[in-house]
């Protein structure tokens, strides 16, 4: 399913919080689709279960997944989810970023614009 990077500075819980919130948005885990047991994930990722405890309960949090107690944990529908502003803050932290580089590379504000009309729709197309 994915690696955990024992050497990165970001905590395992929260590489595993990342990975299955990046899954869960990438439509890779399906609403209502039920997760990997704790037991298993812990067995497969060979760590501590109270980590993917910590980590699942952060997704819980974040409106990711839900639990039913003794069936396991399950994706939640993202239709209506609450905006997570970590992604929002990285999200526009990378659009100043292509700003700053469409900037640098000669655009005008007229065509940067007309870029983002032509090839993104944000009214209800909710695939951008």
């Amino acid at each position: 399913m994915f690696i955990i990077d024992l050497r990165s500075r970001t905590p395992i819980y929260r590489q595993i919080v990342d990975h299955f919130s990046e899954l869960i948005n990438a439509g890779v885990i399906k609403p209502g689709e039920k997760l990997p047991s704790v037991r298993d994930l812990a067995e497969m990722l060979t760590i501590n279960p109270n980590t993917i405890v910590k980590a699942f309960g952060e997704l819980e949090r974040s409106s990711y997944v839900y639990t039913k107690h003794g069936l396991g944990t399950f994706a939640m529908d993202q239709e209506g989810r609450l905006p997570d502003p970590k992604l929002q803050a990285n999200a526009f932290e990378a659009l100043r970023q292509a700003l700053k580089l469409c900037k640098f590379a000669g655009f005008s504000l007229d065509e940067i614009q007309k870029e983002v009309e032509n090839d993104y729709s944000f009214s209800s197309d909710k695939n951008v």
